[in-house]
């Protein structure tokens, strides 16, 4: 399966069914299903895609060109480039992990400040495409422009990177970046004093706990990171979705009710028998009999069980280094006001006064400049990430 939106291509379907004009897919690498009805032309089918406790309409239509689908990207660079890309491995040793990446180096003699870019959850390639747009690959470009060597890499078990994704978890991908920063300690093009992490939503957490833990990441950058534990932000994110694609009051209430029922039954403890059975009477009759188990599957991966149960604050307790925490105002996904505050809270409770937070008015998850901030604009808006933003993050660090 290609994703279009998210320029994600060769996902591997666990299984194709197809009962009279009933069409069933099961995508368990990411936890997902598809169930919808085939037209009598056989050039439509009509259903609803099903991932991490939530639901979409989704539509697919018989299409022979698909080049007239691809939005324009103005922001993605084209070569030739006014600094040095370079293709490598590096190993997560602890983790018997080969990791895949690119480092992009500045011209001149060096040594570079550096930072390692962290992707946002889900399987994500080194340039962390989604919804059609190459975030990291704007960024990367962005900041070796201005003198920082950057590494981006294939999360484990995604592109050319080795490992398992769907057994990983967000301490697993912390370690993933805790290599990375051990990587360009041993590039000569590199000041190794002036290592930091950039992460994305997830990976903001990824760079709290692999900062709280190795003294050599000298700052880190969180982009839409989190300060709350993860169960509440997925009931959080779900609702602010749910009202900004229209739903009334009432039934904003009854998605959080239903998620919350959702968390509480996968932190109860219980067999995993009994949770299964406890899951499928909570989400019956909310989607199609026919991908419910697939729904089970995803949310009781050990990355999603891990991520409801984590508090950040946990980590940015022990966080000693420099921390730049941004946010947009229109984003659905980490609500930003109460997650800045508490990344700020939290930090300087703990001592570290080194603290810099800024909320972008107009900006969503991704960074982009947003009607209504949800996630259906992401591919219909040309830019990839503000310029405010670039500068803020490049000037930010070279500051430090």
């Amino acid at each position: 399966m290609d994703s279009l939106d998210q320029g994600a291509k060769g996902i591997p379907v666990s299984s194709v069914e197809l009962k009279g004009s009933l069409l069933t897919m099961k995508v368990g690498v990411v936890g997902g299903a598809f169930s919808g009805t085939l037209g009598k032309d056989g050039e439509t089918i009509e259903g609803t895609w099903t991932q991490a406790g939530g639901s979409l309409p989704l539509a697919l239509k018989r299409v022979k060109d698909t080049s007239a689908l691809q939005s324009p990207r103005p922001q993605e660079p084209k070569p030739p480039f006014p600094y040095r890309s370079e293709d490598l491995t590096y190993e997560n040793k602890s983790a018997g992990v080969t990791l895949a990446a690119t480092l992009t180096v500045p011209r001149g003699k060096g040594p570079f400040p550096a930072v390692v870019l962290l992707t946002g959850s889900g399987p994500q390639n080194r340039n962390e495409e989604i919804m059609g747009h190459k975030p990291f690959l704007v960024l990367a470009d962005y900041l070796t422009r201005k003198g920082i060597a950057v590494l981006r890499a294939d999360d484990r078990g995604v592109g050319k990177s080795g490992g398992v994704f769907a057994k990983a978890t967000t301490a697993d991908f912390a370690a993933d970046a805790q290599a990375g920063v051990a990587f360009l300690k041993s590039r000569p093009e590199v000041n190794t004093r002036k290592i930091g992490l950039v992460g994305h939503s997830e990976g903001a957490i990824e760079a709290a706990v692999a900062a709280s833990q190795d003294p050599d990441v000298a700052f880190i950058v969180m982009m839409a990171g989190t300060a709350e534990p993860g169960g509440d932000i997925v009931v959080q994110q779900a609702q602010l979705i749910a009202q900004a694609n229209g739903a009334n009051p009432e039934r904003v209430k009854e998605i959080g009710k239903r998620e919350r029922a959702i968390i509480a039954i996968l932190q109860s403890g219980k067999s995993e028998p009994e949770m299964k059975r406890e899951l499928r009477a909570a989400l019956a009759g909310t989607m199609r009999e026919s991908v419910v188990g697939a729904e089970i599957s995803g949310l009781t991966s050990p990355w999603f069980r891990y991520f409801i149960g984590y508090n950040p604050a946990t980590a940015l307790r022990q966080v000693k280094c420099p921390v730049l925490a941004i946010a947009g105002s229109k984003d659905l996904q980490v609500p930003p006001k109460q997650n800045l505050d508490g990344i700020r809270a939290v930090l300087q409770q703990a001592g570290n006064r080194n603290v810099e937070t800024v909320e972008f008015p107009g900006l969503n998850h991704l960074f982009q400049h947003a009607s209504t901030g949800s996630p259906r604009e992401y591919a219909e808006i040309e830019e990839t990430l503000a310029p405010e933003v670039l500068r803020k993050v490049a000037g930010w660090i070279l500051q430090r």
